[in-house]
């Protein structure tokens, strides 16, 4: 459908994705690297500056969407160090080799604070009822999914942590996985259209995968003059 655009879904803490993206870029030869990252991200992350919370912060995105960041930041720490990979570093490298190729940068993903914002507002007491039994049964748990965190996970298995997300945790899985691909999708395209004789490299974390190429396709479909 677009053989200008190719998207690779990596792990943000996996020496497996580093791998995909220096091929992805060696021989697919983009002239354009689209990243999962927004301009707030992208600064924290280049200039390895630990952006300090406030009580500011609070209100801006809301106590919900604050404590998310909190311990997903730390979470993401924790993995990161049993494998020994700082979270993120896909995500650097992609933009290092932009760099080291002369190649255009995109940032596409919706800005942080906007995310964490409509987490706050769309979290429901239900979700907070099933993440407390999720937590405090979570050792005992029959339901596990089992897979090795420094690896990309598989597609099959993808899909199914985002379907047993989606039943559990329907406002959540709208927040961080719908509208966020609805969003980079959107950017995407006026990318893809604005630059027609050009070759764009995605790189997006893999639960985004599946549903980013879904949304193109609507995309191109409801657009089909382009």
């Amino acid at each position: 459908m677009f053989k200008n655009m190719k998207i690779i879904g990596t792990s943000h803490i996996s020496k497996d994705s580093f791998k995909k993206i220096k091929n992805s870029i060696k021989t697919f030869k983009p002239d354009v690297v689209a990243v999962e990252l927004d301009k707030k991200r992208y600064h924290s992350l280049i200039f390895q500056k630990e952006s300090k919370l406030s009580f500011l912060d609070v209100r801006r995105v809301g106590l919900t969407g604050f404590l998310f960041l909190i311990i997903g930041k730390y979470v993401q720490k924790k993995l990161g160090s049993i494998v020994g990979i700082d979270p993120g570093s896909d995500m650097k490298l992609a933009i290092e080799l932009c760099k080291e190729n002369n190649l255009s940068l995109e940032l596409i993903d919706r800005d942080i604070e906007v995310t964490l914002r409509r987490f706050s507002q769309k979290f429901s007491f239900k979700e907070k009822l099933n993440l407390l039994k999720d937590l405090l049964f979570f050792p005992f748990s029959k339901k596990i999914i089992p897979f090795n965190i420094s690896k990309i996970p598989k597609k099959g298995l993808i899909r199914k942590i985002l379907e047993e997300i989606k039943t559990r945790y329907p406002n959540i899985y709208s927040v961080l996985i719908e509208e966020r691909n609805k969003y980079m999708a959107k950017k995407l395209f006026k990318i893809l259209r604005d630059n027609k004789n050009l070759k764009i490299l995605c790189v997006i974390g893999a639960g985004h995968e599946e549903g980013l190429h879904q949304e193109l396709k609507n995309l191109y479909y409801s657009n089909l003059s382009f």
